[in-house]
């Protein structure tokens, strides 16, 4: 006694649901992987692209009333802008917050600056600079 099969033969009835539904989910995954891709490197480019000052914190000197800043700054030649430090004290309270500002054709800039505070500072933190 032979037992018939349930399967539909092969090709005479078209693509399954099953078949249509993960060819859709396939189609759909590729189209946002590809505009995830295209995001990540439109904010990566204006990010690196907008960066036209950075700098960074070369060593720090704290009085009680004060923290000296030895500032290393790279910018674009004819480009103002600002960096913005911060120090705490021992117990991590915020003791001085002051802008800084850059101007002129140089395009690197080493200056130490002098940050007032109320208390005795530990630290020397650069916040991160801007054009303006």
């Amino acid at each position: 006694m032979s037992t018939a099969s349930t399967r539909l033969p092969e090709g005479r009835y078209g693509r399954s649901s099953d078949e249509r539904a993960d060819r859709k989910l396939k189609v759909a995954g590729t189209v946002l992987g590809a505009v995830l891709l295209a995001l990540v490197g439109f904010f990566a480019y204006h990010y690196v692209v907008e960066s036209k000052i950075s700098a960074q914190v070369i060593a720090f000197d704290a009085t009680d009333d004060a923290v000296k800043v030895h500032l290393e700054v790279h910018k674009d030649s004819g480009t103002d802008g600002y960096c913005t430090l911060r120090s705490q004290g021992a117990d991590g309270s915020e003791v001085g917050r002051a802008d800084f500002r850059f101007t002129g054709p140089a395009t690197r800039i080493d200056k130490v600056v002098t940050l007032r505070t109320t208390a005795k500072g530990t630290t020397a933190e650069l916040l991160g600079c801007h054009t303006g």
